[in-house]
């Protein structure tokens, strides 16, 4: 019985099946996310790209799931076992614990001490056991002694071990200590004798203890890292006494023998305590960890979005400053293109403190090169160098701002930037980055791997393959949802472009590099490599500024310039004419323009691009942030002390804020407000400044707590 995949997922995510069916077939034929959920809205219902990427994560799942009963199903036809009620639950199973329960008894087995009782002729004993009959098993068991077996109490022994296997596989029993976990297990760590003070991170879970089902993905993630360490003992466990009255209940008969009775009794406490409690222990660990790895790559997944998405500097020259004390402050000065335009080093720290030389040179630089802003990294010395620069009287107008350098020295060493500046010392190459990621952040941060930009929650516990997938696709969301210029844009952000990949980006910088810049978007078919297919799924999200066509500069699929050219006809106007002029476009009667490929939600995509053609989604208030200048060290804090931070990580249990100092202060989700806020990331933005009040510090463990309760935001 094939498995109707589109109705399982319409089932589960109350999607109608027909627009499930869709976007299969979509998936099937090549299409990406992001162009399935710009072009064509018609199929899919205008389902986003959110609700695209679960269904293919559905079906990806349902895929592995018929893999594994195709094999389990193979596997019990060869040993013939398979009868056709076999085939059929397996068939109609959805649930891959049911599944590999219905394998278990046949799967095979390492050596264990019921495979020798069977090799030892057993078997049968423990089936007359089992039926719980015999007033007598010491003789019933003596029939099964010699060889190995050298007395009926060694039978009985072999027997118990064979019954406890029997249990251990057992679907009902299964299902029942499955269930209790589900309910009742809790969460419990101890710190391992002697490691209390190598493992004082860890200090709130030495003696720690919470149901699972209410455990959040913070905590366990913290247990799981201290017992790896060697520091936490960790559990999962559930009332064991109460669970084996209930398998003894299940397995023991009303009116058997009673020497038969216990000896089944005993069995069945050995089964659960030596197998099945450690399997379904295992099982509920991996689900949990689970569950945590998708709370917190969420996390961390929405927290690059957010970093990706800051809005650009716009055309202006940038000198960027990669603070430094005895190596000195790293000075590159980027044009409006993010084109290499000087470098320099100075001293204006100590232990040199030549503030004097440092000043001439940078003045120096923002006159004769026309600098707009300062762009300062905020790793060490950032706040000496800030202090500095307020001293420092400027031939131009210059602000000046800090800059997160998170991933920047990844990037000094990478192959992209010995690429881009192959005779660059690599500590101006990290001045060069968090200059450009100032100019245009996303543009910049593609070069680096996200889990690198320093954002996130126990990145390095959680499955890697499911960190790399959730962060490839938010990548890719927000360069498709910007656009990009395929004039200017490097390897790195072509590639990230729907339905380019490296190779075929490195084609495209090369062609450009060969022949010159790109005057229509049909050139790009002249690309090697670049199918008739990948042009359909990159064309509308590679932009063309400038060129012969002026659609090409817009977020209009090639597909429908002929459907723009009718509507500029029906308005007596030519089709770049049409583009931002509202007056004209408010005259189309759109329904018009419905055929069967053609529907309202592309209709009024189109006219809405052409009223802001290319829109930039991305915010456009950048904040400065704004530090505290009394604030220079840990000891300078003080409870009640009131000051202005950044907000530079968000996680589960609240928001990390940099307030100037080498460490974050903690506003802990029950410090956000005096109402009750379930999730961080509603409240709170990263790159977001706010007002914050200290509530403790504990300066041995470098930790500060801080609050916003209480404090206006207004004038933020």
């Amino acid at each position: 019985m094939p498995l109707d995949a589109a109705q399982v997922i319409s089932d589960k995510l109350s999607i109608p099946r027909k627009q499930i069916s869709a976007v299969l077939r979509l998936f099937e034929d090549g299409a990406t996310i992001p162009f399935i959920a710009r072009y064509r809205k018609e199929a899919t219902g205008s389902l986003d790209e959110v609700t695209l990427n679960t269904i293919r994560s559905q079906a990806a799942a349902l895929d592995e799931l018929e893999k594994r009963k195709e094999f389990i199903a193979d596997a019990l036809s060869k040993q013939g076992v398979l009868t056709d009620e076999l085939a059929l639950r397996l068939a109609s199973s959805l649930d891959p614990s049911e599944v590999e329960d219905i394998y278990l008894p046949y799967k095979p087995r390492r050596r264990s001490r019921a495979t020798a009782a069977r090799e030892n002729g057993l078997e049968p004993l423990a089936k007359i056991l089992m039926a719980q009959k015999t007033a007598d098993p010491l003789k019933a068991a003596a029939h099964y002694t010699g060889g190995e077996v050298a007395t009926a109490r060694d039978a009985l022994d072999g027997a118990s071990d064979i019954i406890a296997e029997w249990v251990s596989e057992s679907e009902k029993a299964r299902n029942l200590v499955r269930s209790r976990f589900s309910r009742s297990a809790v969460l419990t760590s101890k710190v391992v004798k002697g490691k209390e003070a190598e493992g004082d991170n860890y200090r709130n879970y030495f003696d720690f203890s919470k149901p699972l089902r209410i455990a959040s993905s913070h905590n366990y993630l913290a247990v799981r890292r201290g017992e790896e360490e060697g520091i936490l003992k960790v559990s999962i466990g559930i009332d064991d006494e109460e669970m084996t009255e209930r398998l003894c209940r299940m397995f023991v008969r009303p009116g058997a023998a009673e020497k038969c009775a216990e000896i089944v009794r005993g069995a069945v406490r050995d089964g659960y305590k030596r197998l099945l409690r450690p399997s379904i222990e295992t099982e509920v660990a991996q689900a949990a960890k689970e569950k945590s790895d998708t709370a917190a790559i969420s996390i961390f997944a929405d927290n690059v979005e957010q970093l990706l998405m800051a809005a650009p500097l716009g055309r202006k020259r940038v000198l960027a400053i990669d603070p430094g004390f005895k190596n000195g402050c790293k000075v590159a000065c980027i044009d409006e293109q993010g084109a290499l335009m000087a470098t320099e080093v100075v001293y204006p720290c100590a232990p040199v403190n030549d503030m004097y030389g440092a000043a001439d040179i940078l003045c120096t630089l923002v006159g004769r090169l026309g600098i707009d802003v300062i762009a300062v990294g905020d790793g060490t010395a950032s706040r000496e160098t800030m202090s500095f620069l307020r001293d420092v009287t400027f031939p131009r107008n210059v602000s000046v701002v800090l800059v997160s350098e998170s991933g920047a020295s990844i990037y000094s060493a990478s192959e992209t930037a010995r690429r881009e500046f192959p005779d660059l010392d690599i500590t101006l190459r990290g001045a060069v980055s968090i200059g450009r990621r100032l100019l245009d952040p996303l543009a910049e941060l593609v070069k680096i791997d996200p889990k690198s930009i320093g954002v996130g929650q126990y990145q390095h516990d959680v499955n890697q393959n499911s960190l790399k997938e959730a962060l490839d696709f938010t990548v890719e969301h927000c360069v498709n949802a910007v656009g990009v210029d395929v004039n200017t844009a490097s390897v790195e952000l072509l590639s990230r472009v729907s339905g380019i990949g490296p190779s075929l980006a490195g084609n495209i910088v090369e062609t450009r590099a060969e022949k010159g810049r790109f005057d229509n978007r049909n050139e790009l078919l002249d690309v090697p490599r670049m199918g008739k297919k990948t042009f359909e799924q990159c064309a509308p999200f590679l932009r063309i500024n400038g060129g012969s066509n002026p659609l090409d500069g817009t977020g209009v699929h090639p597909e429908r310039y002929q459907l723009v050219e009718r509507m500029a006809g029906d308005c007596g106007v030519e089709p770049g004419e049409l583009i931002r002029n509202k007056p004209k476009l408010d005259t189309l009667v759109l329904e018009r323009y419905i055929d069967r490929y053609t529907g309202m939600p592309t209709l009024t995509d189109i006219v809405a691009e052409l009223q802001r053609p290319a829109r930039d989604p991305r915010i456009k208030e950048e904040q400065p942030r704004i530090f505290d200048p009394d604030v220079a060290a840990i000891a300078d804090l003080h409870i009640g002390l009131e000051m202005v931070g950044k907000v530079n990580n968000i996680t589960a249990f609240g928001a990390f804020v940099d307030i100037g100092l080498k460490i974050n202060g903690l506003v802990h989700i029950s410090q956000m407000a005096d109402g009750f806020v379930s999730n961080p990331a509603s409240f709170v933005k990263v790159g977001q400044n706010v007002r914050v009040k200290v509530i403790d510090v504990d300066a041995q463990r470098g930790r500060v707590a801080l609050t916003m309760k209480g404090v206006s935001q207004n004038d933020l």
